[in-house]
C-alpha cells in the first residue's frame, strides 16, 4: 500500500478525502489553534477538522488564510452543533461557520450528534446546501448502526462520512462493516485515546518492532483498516511525528494483535446517552 501524507480515499460522491488530517478539538482559539494548523499545513497535512462547538473556527480560518497552501488544496470539515439542529437553525449555523472560517464553502459538513427527527430536518438543510455546491460532501458524526438504520431511509443523499470514536479499545466492527456496505467512509475521532495508546504493552512492543512510537503504530493501523484518522495535537513535534506513518506497513498478524485489544471501551460519551 504505497501511500504518503497526500494520499486520499474516494468518498461515495467521488470527492477525494485525505486519510490523515489534523483534529482541533480543545485547541484554544487564537495563537494555539493558529499555530497548530499552520504547522500541519507546512508539513503536508491537507485536511483540517473543526466544529462550531470547538469555538476555534476563527483561528482555523485565519491560519488557512495566512498559509501559503491555497484554500482549494485543503479539505476543511466543520459540524453543526446539537442546539442548532433543525432546518432554519442549521442554515444559520452554516453561514456563521463560513463567516468565522472566512471561506465560501466547506469540503465536509457533519451533524455532530444524532438527535432523532431533529437530525432529519438538519439533513434536509444540508442536502440543499450540498445541491447548491456550498458543501462538497455531507455526513454525520457519532451515529451508531441503529441511528443510521432510522436515518438513511429519510436521506436523498447518503452520508459520505460517519465520524465516530474509534481506537484500539473501541473498534465497533459491526458499525465499520455497516458503513462499508452502505458506502459511508468511517472517520476516527480520539484515534490515539488522548495519548493512552502509549501505555498499552501490545502497542509498545509493536512500536519497538517497527522503530516507531505507539501513536504512529496506532494511526497506521487505523488507515490500514480503511478508517480516516484525525489526531489532535497542538505540539509542533507531535503534529509532525503523527504524519510520519507512511514509510512502513503493519503485517496482517500485527493488525490482528491490535484488533484483539478491542473492549468496546469508550473515552467519550455514548451516542445513546448524550445529555447535550
Amino acid at each position: 500500500m504505497n501511500m504518503d501524507i497526500a494520499s486520499t480515499t474516494t468518498l461515495n460522491n467521488d470527492l477525494e478525502m485525505p486519510w490523515l488530517g489534523l483534529g482541533v478539538f480543545q485547541s484554544k482559539e487564537g495563537n494555539e489553534v493558529i499555530n497548530a494548523v499552520k504547522v500541519a499545513l507546512d508539513c503536508g497535512y491537507r485536511s483540517i477538522d473543526t466544529a462550531a462547538i470547538y469555538h476555534n473556527e476563527r483561528g482555523v480560518g485565519q491560519a488557512i488564510g495566512e498559509s501559503s497552501v491555497p484554500r482549494e488544496a485543503i479539505f476543511l470539515t466543520s459540524k453543526v452543533w446539537n442546539s442548532e439542529q433543525g432546518y432554519e437553525s442549521t442554515m444559520k449555523a452554516f453561514e456563521e461557520s463560513l463567516e468565522k472560517l472566512k471561506t465560501e464553502y466547506l469540503d465536509l459538513y457533519l451533524i455532530h450528534w444524532p438527535k432523532g427527527r431533529k437530525s432529519v430536518k438538519t439533513w434536509k438543510a444540508m442536502e440543499e446546501l450540498y445541491k447548491k455546491g456550498r458543501i462538497k460532501a455531507i455526513g454525520v458524526s457519532n451515529f451508531l448502526v441503529h441511528h443510521l438504520e432510522d436515518f438513511l431511509p429519510e436521506c436523498k443523499v447518503v452520508p459520505a462520512v460517519n465520524q465516530v470514536e474509534f481506537h484500539p479499545t473501541l473498534i465497533q466492527p459491526d458499525l465499520l462493516e455497516f458503513c462499508r456496505n452502505k458506502g459511508i467512509q468511517l472517520e476516527a475521532w480520539s484515534p490515539i485515546m488522548k495519548g493512552k495508546v502509549n501505555d498499552l504493552p501490545v502497542l509498545q512492543a509493536l512500536a519497538a518492532k517497527y522503530g516507531k512510537t505507539p501513536v504512529q503504530v496506532t494511526l497506521r493501523w487505523e488507515i490500514q483498516k480503511g478508517v480516516v484518522t484525525i489526531p489532535k495535537s497542538v505540539t509542533n513535534k507531535r503534529i509532525v511525528d503523527n504524519a510520519d506513518i507512511f514509510d512502513f506497513e503493519l503485517s496482517s498478524e500485527d493488525m490482528d494483535k491490535i484488533d484483539r485489544l478491542d473492549k468496546n471501551q469508550r473515552i467519550g460519551p455514548h451516542p445513546d446517552h448524550i445529555s447535550f
